[in-house]
């Protein structure tokens, strides 16, 4: 069961279209996957239409001329049927897994995996300011070392599962967290993430902290 959500700020920026490209993409997976935050979606996006409406009310009442209902009048006639094209089901592979994408990321391009260990990455290739946007997946057993962060990172869990000091994620978990948290994720039976990273994250402990002099280059 889905316990980590988005805000509802973080919904009514992702209904007024005010998002960075790469947060609306993970807003978009989770309400795909969350019924719950669809139903917030859909009121808002009723409430934004009923605002609109009711501020034009004067414009809709305008008296239409003969040119304009005419126009009007075979749109309304027209009985052909616009074809719709299904947006085909994109799949991953890493570690000799399988992942079906969500629908936000089936069209937009994303790197070779580049394999650290049981970590592996793939860019995702949208041009979004210092925002960076990846596919993580942690195979079995395997864990990201104790860290904070020098900017904010969003994790999606799009299959599997992982924990960390916190709690339990499942599908669908959406987790915002900044510089004031610090955590280790490790899954026990693999998982496969959508990340969105401001800047580069800390390293706390051990041989983990030699990282943080290249942090610039793997965030």
């Amino acid at each position: 069961m889905i316990k980590h959500h988005p805000t509802d700020a973080l919904l009514t920026q992702y209904c007024n279209g005010t998002l960075p490209a790469s947060l609306s993409v993970a807003v978009s997976i989770h309400i795909d996957m969350c019924s719950c935050c669809r139903d917030k979606v859909e009121a808002i996006e009723a409430s934004n239409a009923s605002e609109v409406f009711i501020n034009n009310q004067e414009d809709f009442s305008e008296q239409i001329d003969l040119e304009d209902a005419g126009l009007l009048e075979s749109i309304m006639l027209d009985d052909g049927i616009d074809e719709v094209y299904e947006v085909k089901k994109q799949e991953v592979s890493v570690n000799e897994q399988s992942y079906e994408l969500p629908r936000a990321l089936s069209r937009i391009a994303h790197s070779k995996f580049m394999q650290m260990g049981k970590l592996s990455r793939s860019r995702i290739a949208l041009d979004d300011g210092a925002l960076r946007s990846s596919l993580l997946h942690i195979a079995a057993g395997g864990e990201i070392p104790e860290h904070t962060h020098t900017g904010f990172e969003l994790t999606l869990l799009l299959a599997g599962e992982f924990s960390d000091e916190s709690g339990d994620y499942v599908a669908g978990d959406f987790m915002l967290l900044d510089g004031q948290h610090q955590h280790t994720p490790v899954t026990e039976n693999g998982c496969l993430c959508y990340t969105v990273v401001s800047s580069a994250l800390h390293f706390n402990k051990g041989l983990s902290k030699l990282l943080n002099p290249i942090g610039n280059l793997i965030y």
